[in-house]
C-alpha cells in the first residue's frame, strides 16, 4: 500500500486547498465602504475617525507609496445569521509574498478603540452586536524586497517613490463563520505536515494517511460544512496519540520581530508596533494558553506616545503575565558597533522603563537578528544584572555551522553567560511540521537536553502570531510524532534548559556572523554621527556632572535623557548598520545634526559654568589622559606648544618620529625614532587608497563577498601634492582623482606626537565599489587586537582554518594594532569601524602584516544614493604603539580638546591612579540622588592595581552594576584590584 502514499498525500492537499479553506466562511455579503485618502503624513486616530467620507467601490486601485488611506465600512448582519459567529473580512489587495512588507492596516471602532490589525496571513475582524461600523487605518507600504530582489529602487523615500496607486482592494465583506470547517483545516494542515517529516513507511506514518483517507472518504466535497465535523471525527485518534517520553520540548513565545526601521521609516514602525500589539492583546483574550514577548522599550515607549489606548491594553495583559517586555534593552541593537557607555545605555534605559511602566524587568538579553555578537558582551550582560541571552542570527553563517544550540558564551573579561540559539533556525516561526522536525534533529545537544526555544509569529509588521498559529499549538501539545509546544515565558524556558545542562559547553570569545560583514562600511554618515554623538554625549555628562559639583549648575537630566535615546535609537541593527532605505538614512543624518547641536550647547552651558567669564584662553581635556600637559577631564591655561616639525625634502621629523611621503603621496617609510625601528614594510607603501569591484551574491547594502579581492585598483595617480607648515606642525595634501570621484587628504605630523593623522574629504560617486585604504607593516603579528567595548579583542593574521579564513573584514572601533614583541604600529579612527588583514612573507624581508580601513561603499540596495556625494573621515599611523598608545591615541581623536576662554581652569573631579585603568564615563546617578558614577576598566588585557582618586569631599563610596544598584556591601571602593578588561563602575556620594 506504500504506493499509495502519495495518492493520499495528494488528495489531502488538493481538497484541503480548493474546498475545506475555501469552506471555512459559509457566505458573505458586502459592507458599504467610503474612504479619505490622506494627501500627506499619517494622522491621529480620533482625527482620522472625524475625516469627510466618500463612497468607495471595492476594485478599485488605492494607496500611493506611503500614504494612509482611511476606509469606513458599514452594514449590517443579515437576519438569518443572528445569534451565529460572524466576522468582517477584509483582503486590501494582499498578494502571498511575506507579510509585513506591504499594505497594512489597524481597525478601530467609531468610539476611536482599537480592534486588531489586518495582513496578508490575518484578514479578519471580530464583530460584536448585528450594526456593524469599522474604521480601517490602512498604509500603502511599498513592497521593496519580494517582487525585485535586491533591484535598484527611488520608492524607498518619500521625496522619490511614485504617486501611482499600489493596492487594488479584492473584498470588504460581512462573512459567516463555520467553526468545524475552521478546525478541520487545523487538523489536516497540522497532520499533512507531521506525515511529510516521518520515515517514509514509519507505522505513526501510515495510520496517519489511513486517517486522512477516512476524513476525506467522508467529507462531502459540495457540503463541508454539513460533514467537517464527522471528517474530524475520523482524525480524532492519530491527533490524540500522545508524544513519545524522548520528544523534544519546544517552548513557544509569540513573537513578531518588528525592525524599528528598515524598509520603512521610523514614522511606520510606530504604526506597525501599535497594529501588532493591538493584533496580539486581542489574541491573548481569544486563547488562554497563548503568552506574547515584545521586546525594546523604545517600542513600548512609541506607544504611550502615539497609541496610548492600545498602550492600556498592552499594560493589563503585562500584569496578567500574557505580555512578556523582553530583553531589557532600549531597541534590539546593533553591538559590534556601539560603545561601551552606549551599550550600558540600552540596558538602563530600557530596564528604566520596563521597572517605571510595568514594574518588571527583564532577566535576559533578547536579540534575534543583530549581525553579530562583541565578546565584550557577555560581561556588560551580568554586569546589568541579566542571567542569559537569546539570538538566531549566527544560523545563518556561510561557512561554518556553529557548534551549540545552548551554551556558555565567555566573553574577554572571562564572564560567561548562558546562551541559547533555537535549532529551528528561525525567529518567526510558524510551528510547521518541517520547523519542529528542524528543531528536533538539529538540536545539538540533544544528549543531555531535550529543549528549545520558539518565537513564534510573523514579524515587521506581518501581525504577530496568529489564530492558526495558536490552534497548530494546541495540537502539538502532545502528539506522537512531534515535538511537544507550550506557551511558556522564555524566563521558565532558561530556568528548565539550566537544570537539564549544568555543565554546558563554553565558546569563548565573538560570535562572529559569517554573513552582513558590510554592515560595518554601509552609510558612512549615519556611523559617523553614531561616533559622534556617542563621544559628544559622554563628554556633555562629564562636564555637566563637574558643573552640578563644582559649580552647582543643575544637572541636565531631561535633555541628557531625550538625546541619549534617540542616539539609542538609531543604534537598531539596520539603522546603524547602514542597511535600511534612503528616507532612515536621510532622516538619521538629520537627527544627528541635531543632537550635535544640541549636546554641544549643554558642553558650552557647563564649561561656562566651570570657567567664568574672562579672556584667558583656556584647553578643556574631556579624555582620561593628560595631553598637552592638561589633566584629563580638567581645564588648564593653554600652555606654549611642546616641540618642534621639520621637513627634509619629502621627510617629517618631530623628534619622536620620522615619516617619509612618496612624490605620489603615500607613505614609505614611518620611524620610530627612539629605537630606529621602520613601521613599513621595504618596497611597499602605505596609506594607499585601493578601489574594488563590489557586487555581492545578495544582500547589497549588507554583504561583501571574499571575490571581491579577486580584483583591485591601485589609486597612485596624484592631482596635485602640496607640503606646508604651520603652528599645528607639517602638513602633506595630497589630491587624487579617479573614475568619477575625487579624495582630498591632509597628512598631519603635530608637534610631540607620534600618530600621523590623516584628514579625508571625499566626493563620491562610484556604483558597487568598495574604497579601501593600505598599511603594510614590517611587523610579524600573530593577532592584531581590535578595540571594542572596554578592552580590545585579538584575532590572528592567518587563515589556517575555515572559521578563520571567513573573517576577512572584521569590526573595530577607535584602533586596532598591529603588533610583536617589542614593536608595533595601530591605526585609529574617527568614524571607521570595518578593516581587513592580511599576512605575506618573502625570504628576503620576513612577515609583512597589512592591515586596511574600509573607508567608503556604494551598493544600491536598499538604498541607490547610498555614500553618494561629500564624505569626510579622519584617521591616524601610530607608530611605535602598543595597547596603551593605541588607547590614548584612540580616546584623543574622539574626544578632542576644546580651546575657550574664561577666567581660570578647574581640576578634574575624578582621576585614577594605576597603569592601563581608564575613566570611560564621569555622570549624576539616574535616581537623581546626586551622587557620582564614575566607570573604569582595564585597558590591557592583563590585572591591574590603582586607585580612584576623587578631588572633592566624598560621604561615601559604593561598587554598583551597571544600573547602578549596589553589588558590594563592604571594602573600599576606591581601591582598584582589576582584573583583564574588568569594568567597574563606583557610585560616590558627596
Amino acid at each position: 500500500m506504500h504506493d499509495d502514499i502519495p495518492l493520499t498525500v495528494g488528495r489531502a492537499t488538493r481538497v484541503l486547498a480548493e474546498r475545506i479553506r475555501p469552506a471555512v466562511y459559509t457566505g458573505s455579503v458586502p459592507f458599504e465602504v467610503e474612504v479619505h485618502a490622506l494627501p500627506g503624513e499619517p494622522i491621529a486616530p480620533a482625527e482620522g475617525l472625524a475625516l469627510s467620507y466618500e463612497p468607495y467601490t471595492v476594485g478599485t486601485p488605492w494607496g500611493p507609496a506611503w500614504n494612509t488611506t482611511w476606509f469606513r465600512l458599514r452594514g449590517t448582519v443579515p437576519a438569518e445569521w443572528r445569534g451565529r459567529h460572524v466576522e468582517a473580512v477584509v483582503d486590501l489587495g494582499f498578494d502571498g509574498n511575506m507579510p509585513g512588507f506591504q499594505c497594512e492596516a489597524l481597525v478601530y471602532r467609531p468610539d476611536g478603540s482599537p480592534v486588531k490589525s489586518i495582513n496578508p496571513r490575518n484578514q479578519w475582524i471580530p464583530v460584536d452586536g448585528d450594526t456593524v461600523e469599522l474604521y480601517l487605518e490602512a498604509a500603502a507600504n511599498p513592497v521593496l524586497l519580494d517582487y525585485h530582489p535586491f533591484l535598484p529602487t527611488q520608492e524607498g523615500d518619500i521625496q522619490t517613490s511614485s504617486p501611482r496607486p499600489l493596492y487594488t482592494t479584492k473584498r470588504m465583506d460581512l462573512a459567516l463563520f463555520d467553526e468545524q470547517t475552521y478546525e478541520l483545516t487545523l487538523d489536516v494542515e497540522v497532520l499533512l505536515e507531521l506525515q511529510a517529516v516521518l520515515p517514509a513507511t514509519a507505522p505513526r506514518r501510515m495510520r496517519i494517511l489511513q486517517a486522512l483517507d477516512n476524513a476525506l472518504d467522508v467529507l462531502d466535497l459540495q457540503d463541508i460544512a454539513g460533514t467537517a465535523a464527522e471528517a474530524r471525527a475520523q482524525l480524532r485518534e492519530v491527533l490524540a496519540a500522545p508524544a513519545e517520553q524522548s520528544a523534544h520540548h519546544l517552548s513557544a513565545i509569540g513573537h513578531a520581530h518588528i525592525d524599528s526601521a528598515w524598509l520603512w521609516p521610523v514614522r511606520e514602525t510606530i504604526r506597525k508596533v501599535a497594529r501588532t500589539a493591538a493584533g496580539m492583546t486581542e489574541l491573548i483574550g481569544l486563547d488562554p494558553d497563548f503568552k506574547y514577548g515584545m521586546s525594546s522599550a523604545q517600542q513600548y515607549a512609541w506607544l504611550k506616545e502615539h497609541r496610548p489606548e492600545v498602550f492600556e491594553r498592552v499594560v493589563e495583559a503585562v500584569k496578567a503575565g500574557r505580555f512578556i517586555p523582553l530583553g531589557g534593552m532600549w531597541v534590539e541593537s546593533d553591538t559590534v558597533m556601539p560603545t561601551g557607555e552606549a551599550l550600558v545605555r540600552q540596558f538602563t534605559y530600557g530596564q528604566r522603563f520596563f521597572r517605571e511602566e510595568f514594574g518588571v524587568e527583564s532577566q535576559g538579553v533578547w536579540l534575534p537578528d543583530s549581525f553579530g555578537y562583541s565578546p565584550a558582551l557577555p560581561q556588560l550582560i551580568r554586569r546589568a544584572g541579566f542571567q542569559w541571552f537569546f539570538t538566531q542570527k549566527i544560523s545563518w553563517n556561510q561557512v561554518n555551522r556553529f557548534p551549540h544550540h545552548t551554551f556558555l558564551w565567555e566573553g574577554i573579561d572571562g564572564s560567561r553567560v548562558f546562551t541559547h540559539f533555537p535549532p529551528m533556525d528561525t525567529y518567526n516561526s510558524q510551528l510547521s511540521g518541517m520547523e519542529l522536525s528542524k528543531a528536533t534533529n538539529q538540536f545539538r545537544e540533544s544528549r543531555l537536553a531535550s529543549r528549545s526555544l520558539a518565537p513564534v509569529g510573523w514579524g515587521d509588521g506581518g501581525g504577530g502570531t496568529t489564530r492558526e498559529m495558536a490552534g497548530r499549538a494546541r495540537r502539538l501539545r502532545s502528539l506522537e510524532g512531534s515535538a511537544t509546544v507550550q506557551w511558556e515565558h522564555p524566563n521558565d524556558f532558561f530556568d528548565k534548559a539550566r537544570a537539564e545542562l549544568p555543565n554546558p559547553a563554553v565558546w569563548v570569545g565573538e560570535l562572529y556572523l559569517e554573513l552582513h560583514r558590510a554592515t560595518l562600511t554601509s552609510q558612512h554618515k549615519t556611523k559617523q554621527g553614531n561616533r559622534r554623538s556617542e563621544h559628544l554625549l559622554i563628554e556633555a555628562e562629564l562636564w555637566a556632572a563637574t558643573a552640578a559639583v563644582r559649580a552647582g549648575v543643575p544637572y541636565p537630566y531631561e535633555k541628557i535623557d531625550a538625546l541619549w535615546q534617540e542616539v539609542l535609537l538609531h543604534q537598531f541593527h539596520d539603522i546603524l548598520p547602514g542597511t535600511s532605505i534612503a528616507w532612515v538614512h536621510r532622516e538619521a543624518v538629520a537627527t544627528y545634526e541635531r543632537i550635535r547641536v544640541a549636546a554641544l550647547d549643554l558642553i558650552a552651558e557647563s564649561q561656562a559654568a566651570l570657567v567664568g567669564e574672562g579672556d584667558l584662553p583656556l584647553v578643556l581635556n574631556p579624555s582620561p589622559f593628560t595631553r598637552d600637559g592638561v589633566p584629563g577631564l580638567a581645564a588648564s591655561v593653554v600652555g606654549p606648544v611642546q616641540g618642534e616639525v621639520s621637513f627634509e625634502g619629502n621627510v617629517l621629523s618631530n623628534g619622536i618620529v620620522s615619516v617619509t611621503v612618496s612624490d605620489q603621496g603615500l607613505i614609505t617609510s614611518a620611524v620610530d625614532l627612539a629605537t630606529g625601528r621602520e613601521a613599513i614594510a621595504p618596497g611597499q607603501e602605505a596609506n594607499l587608497l585601493q578601489l574594488h569591484q563590489d557586487f555581492p551574491n545578495q544582500w547589497d547594502a549588507w554583504d561583501v563577498d571574499r571575490f571581491y579581492r579577486n580584483k583591485v585598483t591601485d589609486l597612485r595617480a596624484v592631482a596635485s601634492l602640496e607640503f606646508s607648515q604651520d603652528d599645528k606642525g607639517a602638513h602633506v595634501t595630497i589630491v587624487r582623482e579617479f573614475s568619477k570621484s575625487r579624495v582630498k587628504q591632509t597628512l598631519t605630523l603635530a608637534p610631540g606626537s607620534r600618530t600621523l593623522r590623516i584628514d579625508q574629504e571625499a566626493d563620491w560617486h562610484e556604483t558597487e565599489k568598495f574604497l579601501k585604504v593600505a598599511f603594510p607593516f614590517a611587523i610579524q603579528a600573530e593577532h592584531v587586537a581590535a578595540e571594542t567595548q572596554f578592552g580590545y579583542q585579538k584575532r590572528v593574521t592567518h587563515t589556517n582554518t575555515s572559521w578563520e579564513a571567513a573573517k576577512f573584514e572584521a569590526s573595530m572601533h577607535r584602533y586596532v594594532l598591529v603588533e610583536e614583541p617589542g614593536f608595533g604600529a595601530a591605526l585609529i579612527t574617527d568614524s571607521t569601524y570595518g578593516y581587513d588583514q592580511t599576512r605575506d612573507s618573502t625570504e628576503e624581508h620576513g612577515v609583512t602584516t597589512t592591515v586596511r580601513l574600509s573607508l567608503l561603499r556604494a551598493p544600491r540596495f536598499p538604498d541607490p544614493e547610498t555614500d553618494q556625494g561629500a564624505q569626510t573621515c579622519s584617521y591616524g599611523l601610530v607608530i611605535g604603539a602598543g595597547v596603551a598608545e593605541a588607547t590614548e591615541a584612540g580616546i584623543a581623536m574622539n574626544l578632542p580638546a576644546r580651546v575657550v576662554t574664561g577666567d581660570h581652569g578647574f581640576d578634574p573631579l575624578v582621576s585614577v591612579e594605576g597603569d592601563g585603568i581608564v575613566v570611560s564615563g564621569v555622570k549624576l546617578a539616574d535616581d537623581r540622588s546626586g551622587d557620582l558614577i564614575v566607570r573604569v576598566y582595564e585597558s590591557q588585557g592583563r590585572r591591574a592595581t590603582g586607585t580612584l582618586v576623587v578631588h572633592t569631599d566624598v560621604r561615601s563610596a559604593q561598587t554598583v552594576s551597571l544600573l547602578e544598584r549596589p553589588i558590594e556591601a563592604a571594602g573600599d571602593a576606591l581601591t582598584l584590584q582589576l582584573t583583564p578588561f574588568e569594568v567597574r563602575t563606583i557610585r560616590l556620594a558627596l
